[in-house]
Protein backbone atom coordinates (compact mmCIF):
# COMPACT_ATOMS: atom_id res chain seq x y z
CA UNK A 1 0.00 0.00 0.00
CA UNK A 2 1.42 3.23 -0.68
CA UNK A 3 1.33 6.40 1.49
CA UNK A 4 0.47 9.64 0.04
CA UNK A 5 2.33 12.95 1.55
CA UNK A 6 -0.19 15.41 2.92
CA UNK A 7 0.42 19.11 3.16
CA UNK A 8 1.56 18.64 6.60
CA UNK A 9 4.36 16.84 5.51
CA UNK A 10 5.58 18.73 2.66
CA UNK A 11 5.20 21.96 5.60
CA UNK A 12 7.40 19.49 8.26
CA UNK A 13 10.41 19.17 5.53
CA UNK A 14 10.17 22.17 4.89
CA UNK A 15 10.52 23.46 8.53
CA UNK A 16 13.57 21.22 8.74
CA UNK A 17 15.46 22.40 5.53
CA UNK A 18 14.49 25.83 6.97
CA UNK A 19 16.53 25.35 10.13
CA UNK A 20 19.38 23.68 8.37
CA UNK A 21 20.06 26.30 6.62
CA UNK A 22 20.33 28.63 9.63
CA UNK A 23 23.56 26.50 9.91
CA UNK A 24 25.20 27.14 6.80
CA UNK A 25 24.72 30.79 7.37
CA UNK A 26 26.80 30.55 10.26
CA UNK A 27 29.17 28.91 8.73
CA UNK A 28 29.75 31.41 6.15
CA UNK A 29 29.22 34.03 8.68
CA UNK A 30 32.06 32.77 10.66
CA UNK A 31 34.33 33.88 8.06
CA UNK A 32 32.60 36.91 6.09
CA UNK A 33 31.00 39.40 8.95
CA UNK A 34 32.45 40.91 11.99
CA UNK A 35 29.93 39.54 14.17
CA UNK A 36 31.48 36.30 14.94
CA UNK A 37 34.91 36.32 17.08
CA UNK A 38 36.39 32.93 17.20
CA UNK A 39 37.49 31.18 20.46
CA UNK A 40 39.68 28.15 19.62
CA UNK A 41 38.58 24.93 21.19
CA UNK A 42 42.19 23.53 20.79
CA UNK A 43 45.53 24.51 20.84
CA UNK A 44 46.38 26.39 17.60
CA UNK A 45 49.80 26.62 16.53
CA UNK A 46 51.89 29.73 16.12
CA UNK A 47 53.74 29.72 12.43
CA UNK A 48 56.72 31.83 13.38
CA UNK A 49 57.02 28.75 16.13
CA UNK A 50 57.10 25.64 14.26
CA UNK A 51 59.95 23.68 14.19
CA UNK A 52 61.39 21.62 10.96
CA UNK A 53 63.94 19.33 12.17
CA UNK A 54 66.91 21.92 11.17
CA UNK A 55 65.03 23.04 8.43
CA UNK A 56 64.72 26.39 6.73
CA UNK A 57 61.15 27.33 8.38
CA UNK A 58 58.71 28.98 6.02
CA UNK A 59 57.19 32.00 8.04
CA UNK A 60 54.00 33.41 6.99
CA UNK A 61 54.98 36.17 5.65
CA UNK A 62 56.61 34.15 2.81
CA UNK A 63 52.98 33.58 1.53
CA UNK A 64 52.20 37.26 0.74
CA UNK A 65 52.97 36.61 -3.18
CA UNK A 66 49.35 34.57 -3.35
CA UNK A 67 46.39 35.82 -4.44
CA UNK A 68 42.82 34.75 -3.36
CA UNK A 69 41.95 31.78 -6.01
CA UNK A 70 45.72 31.16 -6.83
CA UNK A 71 47.28 27.77 -6.43
CA UNK A 72 51.00 26.98 -5.99
CA UNK A 73 53.25 23.47 -5.43
CA UNK A 74 54.98 23.18 -1.99
CA UNK A 75 57.93 21.26 -1.68
CA UNK A 76 58.62 18.00 0.52
CA UNK A 77 59.84 20.61 3.59
CA UNK A 78 57.32 23.16 3.15
CA UNK A 79 54.47 20.74 3.72
CA UNK A 80 55.47 19.69 7.03
CA UNK A 81 56.13 23.35 8.12
CA UNK A 82 52.91 25.05 7.00
CA UNK A 83 50.62 22.07 7.64
CA UNK A 84 52.18 19.49 9.75
CA UNK A 85 52.64 15.79 8.74
CA UNK A 86 50.63 14.31 6.07
CA UNK A 87 49.65 11.47 8.35
CA UNK A 88 49.25 7.99 5.89
CA UNK A 89 46.62 6.69 8.48
CA UNK A 90 44.53 9.32 6.75
CA UNK A 91 45.10 8.20 3.35
CA UNK A 92 42.33 8.16 0.55
CA UNK A 93 42.46 4.77 1.35
CA UNK A 94 42.20 3.93 4.42
CA UNK A 95 39.70 6.59 4.94
CA UNK A 96 37.16 4.37 2.19
CA UNK A 97 38.28 1.21 4.28
CA UNK A 98 37.43 2.55 7.45
CA UNK A 99 33.81 3.55 6.41
CA UNK A 100 33.52 -0.06 5.13
CA UNK A 101 34.48 -1.31 8.27
CA UNK A 102 32.34 0.33 10.24
CA UNK A 103 29.40 -0.33 8.19
CA UNK A 104 29.67 -2.58 4.96
CA UNK A 105 27.37 -2.26 1.92
CA UNK A 106 24.54 -4.87 2.47
CA UNK A 107 23.99 -3.07 6.31
CA UNK A 108 23.64 0.09 4.51
CA UNK A 109 21.20 -0.58 2.11
CA UNK A 110 19.17 -2.22 4.71
CA UNK A 111 19.04 1.08 6.73
CA UNK A 112 17.97 3.29 3.69
CA UNK A 113 16.03 1.31 1.37
CA UNK A 114 13.49 4.24 0.16
CA UNK A 115 16.34 6.57 0.06
CA UNK A 116 15.51 8.65 -3.30
CA UNK A 117 16.39 6.93 -6.19
CA UNK A 118 16.18 3.10 -5.14
CA UNK A 119 13.36 1.24 -6.62
CA UNK A 120 11.61 1.33 -3.55
CA UNK A 121 11.54 4.90 -3.76
CA UNK A 122 10.56 5.20 -7.20
CA UNK A 123 7.90 2.61 -6.52
CA UNK A 124 6.32 5.05 -3.61
CA UNK A 125 7.16 8.19 -5.87
CA UNK A 126 5.89 7.80 -8.69
CA UNK A 127 2.76 8.89 -8.44
CA UNK A 128 3.70 11.93 -6.20
CA UNK A 129 4.76 15.54 -6.94
CA UNK A 130 7.78 16.42 -8.19
CA UNK A 131 8.51 12.54 -9.30
CA UNK A 132 11.53 12.08 -11.43
CA UNK A 133 11.27 9.12 -13.35
CA UNK A 134 15.30 9.55 -14.14
CA UNK A 135 16.27 9.99 -10.57
CA UNK A 136 19.33 8.00 -9.97
CA UNK A 137 20.57 6.42 -6.57
CA UNK A 138 21.58 9.62 -5.18
CA UNK A 139 22.38 8.48 -1.26
CA UNK A 140 24.02 4.96 -2.65
CA UNK A 141 26.94 3.63 -0.70
CA UNK A 142 29.00 3.78 -3.95
CA UNK A 143 28.81 7.94 -3.81
CA UNK A 144 29.69 7.74 -0.10
CA UNK A 145 32.74 5.90 -0.20
CA UNK A 146 33.29 8.24 -3.21
CA UNK A 147 33.30 10.86 -1.57
CA UNK A 148 35.01 9.65 1.45
CA UNK A 149 37.69 9.44 -0.89
CA UNK A 150 37.96 12.48 -2.58
CA UNK A 151 37.36 14.60 0.64
CA UNK A 152 40.22 12.43 2.29
CA UNK A 153 42.47 14.04 -0.25
CA UNK A 154 42.17 17.36 1.62
CA UNK A 155 43.13 19.40 4.09
CA UNK A 156 41.94 22.57 5.34
CA UNK A 157 43.52 25.64 7.30
CA UNK A 158 42.41 28.72 8.86
CA UNK A 159 44.83 31.36 9.75
CA UNK A 160 44.06 34.31 11.37
CA UNK A 161 46.34 37.75 13.30
CA UNK A 162 46.35 36.89 17.41
CA UNK A 163 45.30 40.17 18.26
CA UNK A 164 41.87 39.84 15.42
CA UNK A 165 40.52 36.42 15.14
CA UNK A 166 38.00 38.25 12.30
CA UNK A 167 40.90 39.17 10.27
CA UNK A 168 41.33 35.72 8.89
CA UNK A 169 42.52 33.65 5.88
CA UNK A 170 41.68 30.09 4.16
CA UNK A 171 43.83 27.36 2.99
CA UNK A 172 42.98 24.34 0.88
CA UNK A 173 45.78 21.87 0.52
CA UNK A 174 45.44 18.55 -1.95
CA UNK A 175 47.63 16.07 -0.32
CA UNK A 176 48.78 13.68 -3.19
CA UNK A 177 50.04 16.88 -5.26
CA UNK A 178 50.83 18.88 -2.49
CA UNK A 179 49.05 21.67 -3.87
CA UNK A 180 47.94 24.85 -1.78
CA UNK A 181 45.10 26.94 -2.61
CA UNK A 182 44.03 30.62 -0.71
CA UNK A 183 40.54 30.59 -0.36
CA UNK A 184 39.42 33.48 1.34
CA UNK A 185 41.63 36.48 2.76
CA UNK A 186 40.14 39.24 4.70
CA UNK A 187 41.06 42.45 3.16
CA UNK A 188 43.16 43.24 5.98
CA UNK A 189 45.17 40.43 6.53
CA UNK A 190 48.10 41.46 4.86
CA UNK A 191 48.17 44.73 6.79
CA UNK A 192 48.52 43.18 10.08
CA UNK A 193 52.12 41.90 11.04
CA UNK A 194 50.66 40.44 14.84
CA UNK A 195 51.46 36.48 15.08
CA UNK A 196 49.09 34.33 13.11
CA UNK A 197 47.23 31.34 14.90
CA UNK A 198 46.69 27.99 12.60
CA UNK A 199 44.18 25.30 12.83
CA UNK A 200 44.34 22.86 10.11
CA UNK A 201 41.42 19.66 9.75
CA UNK A 202 42.46 16.42 7.70
CA UNK A 203 39.39 15.44 5.88
CA UNK A 204 40.83 11.72 6.01
CA UNK A 205 40.30 12.01 9.51
CA UNK A 206 36.93 11.04 8.96
CA UNK A 207 35.93 8.02 10.57
CA UNK A 208 39.44 7.63 11.57
CA UNK A 209 39.97 8.41 15.06
CA UNK A 210 39.70 6.71 17.99
CA UNK A 211 38.86 3.31 18.67
CA UNK A 212 36.93 1.15 16.60
CA UNK A 213 33.63 1.45 18.95
CA UNK A 214 34.38 5.92 18.40
CA UNK A 215 34.36 5.44 14.89
CA UNK A 216 31.32 3.55 14.54
CA UNK A 217 29.92 5.88 17.03
CA UNK A 218 30.60 8.38 14.23
CA UNK A 219 29.69 7.48 11.61
CA UNK A 220 25.95 6.50 12.62
CA UNK A 221 26.00 10.10 14.53
CA UNK A 222 26.56 11.13 11.07
CA UNK A 223 24.36 9.72 9.36
CA UNK A 224 21.40 9.99 12.14
CA UNK A 225 21.50 13.56 12.08
CA UNK A 226 22.02 13.60 7.86
CA UNK A 227 18.69 11.00 7.71
CA UNK A 228 16.49 13.30 9.89
CA UNK A 229 17.63 16.95 7.57
CA UNK A 230 16.53 14.89 4.39
CA UNK A 231 14.08 12.13 6.02
CA UNK A 232 10.81 11.62 4.37
CA UNK A 233 7.87 9.06 5.68
CA UNK A 234 5.21 9.30 8.57
CA UNK A 235 4.55 6.84 11.35
CA UNK A 236 1.99 5.00 9.53
CA UNK A 237 4.85 4.70 6.34
CA UNK A 238 5.87 1.01 5.22
CA UNK A 239 8.76 0.07 7.40
CA UNK A 240 8.21 2.81 9.98
CA UNK A 241 9.19 6.49 9.78
CA UNK A 242 13.03 5.52 10.52
CA UNK A 243 13.29 3.67 6.95
CA UNK A 244 13.11 6.97 5.27
CA UNK A 245 16.15 8.80 5.77
CA UNK A 246 17.76 9.77 2.90
CA UNK A 247 14.47 10.88 0.71
CA UNK A 248 15.06 14.52 -0.17
CA UNK A 249 18.25 16.08 -1.66
CA UNK A 250 16.87 19.55 -2.28
CA UNK A 251 14.03 22.17 -0.45
CA UNK A 252 10.70 20.82 -1.84
CA UNK A 253 9.80 24.07 -2.44
CA UNK A 254 12.26 24.71 -5.13
CA UNK A 255 12.44 21.45 -7.03
CA UNK A 256 11.19 22.20 -10.88
CA UNK A 257 11.24 25.73 -10.74
CA UNK A 258 13.32 29.22 -11.88
CA UNK A 259 12.66 30.46 -8.28
CA UNK A 260 15.81 32.23 -7.20
CA UNK A 261 16.36 32.71 -3.59
CA UNK A 262 19.34 32.42 -0.52
CA UNK A 263 21.53 35.58 -2.84
CA UNK A 264 22.92 37.82 -0.85
CA UNK A 265 25.28 40.94 -2.38
CA UNK A 266 28.99 39.46 -1.59
CA UNK A 267 32.71 40.63 -2.55
CA UNK A 268 34.31 37.49 -2.13
CA UNK A 269 31.68 35.09 -3.43
CA UNK A 270 29.51 37.05 -5.37
CA UNK A 271 26.67 35.83 -6.81
CA UNK A 272 25.72 34.17 -10.30
CA UNK A 273 22.67 36.20 -12.05
CA UNK A 274 19.81 34.06 -12.01
CA UNK A 275 21.27 31.12 -9.81
CA UNK A 276 19.58 30.34 -6.74
CA UNK A 277 21.46 29.12 -3.66
CA UNK A 278 18.82 27.72 -2.01
CA UNK A 279 19.06 24.31 0.53
CA UNK A 280 21.29 21.02 -1.72
CA UNK A 281 21.92 18.30 -0.58
CA UNK A 282 22.16 16.39 2.91
CA UNK A 283 23.21 18.81 5.29
CA UNK A 284 21.03 21.64 2.60
CA UNK A 285 23.69 24.15 1.90
CA UNK A 286 22.00 27.55 1.31
CA UNK A 287 23.66 31.03 0.47
CA UNK A 288 25.93 32.01 -2.28
CA UNK A 289 28.99 32.59 0.24
CA UNK A 290 28.34 29.28 1.43
CA UNK A 291 28.61 27.66 -1.80
CA UNK A 292 31.41 29.54 -2.63
CA UNK A 293 33.61 28.39 0.52
CA UNK A 294 32.75 25.16 -0.31
CA UNK A 295 33.75 24.90 -3.51
CA UNK A 296 37.24 26.60 -3.27
CA UNK A 297 37.57 23.80 -0.59
CA UNK A 298 36.41 20.82 -2.78
CA UNK A 299 37.70 22.05 -5.92
CA UNK A 300 40.30 25.36 -5.11
CA UNK A 301 37.78 27.51 -6.89
CA UNK A 302 34.49 29.29 -5.51
CA UNK A 303 33.35 29.84 -9.04
CA UNK A 304 32.71 25.62 -9.94
CA UNK A 305 29.46 26.08 -7.84
CA UNK A 306 28.55 29.70 -7.31
CA UNK A 307 28.13 29.07 -11.16
CA UNK A 308 26.57 25.68 -11.21
CA UNK A 309 24.99 25.59 -7.69
CA UNK A 310 22.68 22.21 -9.48
CA UNK A 311 25.58 20.52 -9.19
CA UNK A 312 24.97 19.10 -5.58
CA UNK A 313 21.80 18.08 -6.90
CA UNK A 314 22.75 15.88 -9.45
CA UNK A 315 25.80 14.50 -8.11
CA UNK A 316 25.30 12.56 -4.92
CA UNK A 317 28.82 11.99 -4.60
CA UNK A 318 29.81 15.83 -4.20
CA UNK A 319 25.85 15.91 -2.08
CA UNK A 320 28.04 13.72 0.49
CA UNK A 321 31.35 15.82 0.46
CA UNK A 322 29.51 18.72 0.90
CA UNK A 323 27.73 17.08 4.46
CA UNK A 324 31.24 15.35 4.99
CA UNK A 325 33.36 18.92 5.38
CA UNK A 326 30.46 20.75 7.25
CA UNK A 327 30.80 18.05 9.84
CA UNK A 328 34.41 17.83 9.79
CA UNK A 329 34.94 21.67 10.20
CA UNK A 330 34.93 23.37 13.57
CA UNK A 331 32.85 26.96 14.03
CA UNK A 332 34.09 28.38 16.97
CA UNK A 333 32.98 28.48 19.19
CA UNK A 334 31.55 25.05 18.29
CA UNK A 335 33.59 22.22 18.07
CA UNK A 336 33.02 20.03 14.59
CA UNK A 337 30.84 17.43 15.43
CA UNK A 338 33.86 14.90 14.19
CA UNK A 339 35.51 16.03 17.54
CA UNK A 340 33.22 15.46 19.88
CA UNK A 341 32.20 12.55 18.84
CA UNK A 342 35.71 11.04 18.49
CA UNK A 343 37.08 12.51 21.99
CA UNK A 344 39.12 15.83 20.59
CA UNK A 345 36.61 17.70 22.04
CA UNK A 346 37.77 19.60 25.96
CA UNK A 347 34.45 21.82 26.98
CA UNK A 348 35.69 25.46 28.40
CA UNK A 349 34.41 27.06 31.06
CA UNK A 350 32.09 28.31 29.12
CA UNK A 351 30.60 25.18 27.50
CA UNK A 352 30.43 24.02 31.41
CA UNK A 353 28.03 26.83 32.36
CA UNK A 354 25.51 25.99 29.25
CA UNK A 355 25.40 22.11 30.27
CA UNK A 356 27.62 21.31 27.55
CA UNK A 357 29.62 18.60 28.89
CA UNK A 358 28.98 15.46 27.55
CA UNK A 359 30.14 14.47 24.70
CA UNK A 360 27.91 12.51 22.51
CA UNK A 361 25.14 12.20 20.14
CA UNK A 362 22.97 15.27 22.01
CA UNK A 363 26.53 17.48 21.40
CA UNK A 364 26.29 17.08 17.76
CA UNK A 365 22.33 18.45 17.68
CA UNK A 366 23.66 21.31 19.37
CA UNK A 367 26.44 21.82 16.90
CA UNK A 368 23.98 21.47 13.48
CA UNK A 369 20.77 22.86 15.16
CA UNK A 370 21.28 24.02 19.01
CA UNK A 371 19.56 27.50 18.55
CA UNK A 372 16.02 25.72 17.76
CA UNK A 373 16.69 22.27 19.10
CA UNK A 374 18.62 22.95 22.46
CA UNK A 375 17.10 22.23 25.74
CA UNK A 376 14.83 19.62 24.68
CA UNK A 377 14.12 15.53 25.29
CA UNK A 378 12.82 12.93 23.02
CA UNK A 379 8.83 14.32 23.42
CA UNK A 380 10.28 17.15 21.12
CA UNK A 381 9.67 15.87 17.44
CA UNK A 382 12.87 17.14 15.78
CA UNK A 383 14.83 15.04 18.42
CA UNK A 384 12.91 12.36 18.62
CA UNK A 385 13.47 12.01 14.95
CA UNK A 386 17.26 12.52 15.47
CA UNK A 387 17.38 9.82 18.28
CA UNK A 388 15.08 7.57 16.38
CA UNK A 389 17.48 7.25 13.54
CA UNK A 390 20.75 7.08 15.94
CA UNK A 391 18.93 4.04 17.58
CA UNK A 392 18.18 2.30 14.61
CA UNK A 393 21.94 2.79 13.03
CA UNK A 394 23.75 1.78 16.11
CA UNK A 395 21.66 -1.13 16.23
CA UNK A 396 22.17 -1.90 13.00
CA UNK A 397 25.78 -1.61 14.06
CA UNK A 398 25.63 -3.77 16.79
CA UNK A 399 26.86 -0.97 19.29
CA UNK A 400 25.61 0.41 22.64
CA UNK A 401 24.38 4.04 23.08
CA UNK A 402 23.62 2.91 26.61
CA UNK A 403 24.46 6.24 29.24
CA UNK A 404 25.12 8.27 26.56
CA UNK A 405 23.59 11.45 26.09
CA UNK A 406 21.72 11.53 23.26
CA UNK A 407 19.12 14.74 23.61
CA UNK A 408 20.07 18.39 24.19
CA UNK A 409 17.91 18.26 27.63
CA UNK A 410 19.88 20.97 29.77
CA UNK A 411 22.16 22.34 27.20
CA UNK A 412 22.41 25.80 25.74
CA UNK A 413 23.57 26.65 22.77
CA UNK A 414 27.19 27.87 21.79
CA UNK A 415 26.75 30.77 20.65
CA UNK A 416 22.65 32.38 20.61
CA UNK A 417 22.54 33.94 17.68
CA UNK A 418 19.71 35.59 15.79
CA UNK A 419 18.60 33.77 12.55
CA UNK A 420 18.14 35.77 9.57
CA UNK A 421 14.58 35.77 7.91
CA UNK A 422 13.83 33.75 5.61
CA UNK A 423 10.45 34.51 3.09
CA UNK A 424 9.17 36.60 6.47
CA UNK A 425 9.65 33.48 9.03
CA UNK A 426 11.98 33.95 11.66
Amino acid sequence: MKTKMTSNRFILISAIALSVLLVFTYLGSYFLTDSVKMKPQVPLTTLSEVKTGGKSEMKSEDLDELIVGQSRVLTDSQVPSLWGTLDPQFSPDNAVAAVQYALPQEEYEQLFPYRIGTSEWHKFAADQPNYNAEQTDYYSYNNLIAAVKDVANIKYKVEYRQDDSKNSRVFRLVKGTKTETLIYQNANFKKVKSPILSKTVDFGSFIKEGSDLKRKHELAAFLANISHETGGGMPTSPGGPFAWGLYWNEEISYINTTTVNYVEENDNFPPVAGKSYHGRGPIQLSWNYNYGLISGIIYGTKDKLLQQPENIVNDGKLGFMTAILFWMTPQPPKPSAHDVMVGNWTPSESDISKGLTQPGFGITIMIINGNLEGNLDETDRRIGRRVGFYRKITTQMGISIDGEKVNTLGMSPFKSCTPRKINGID
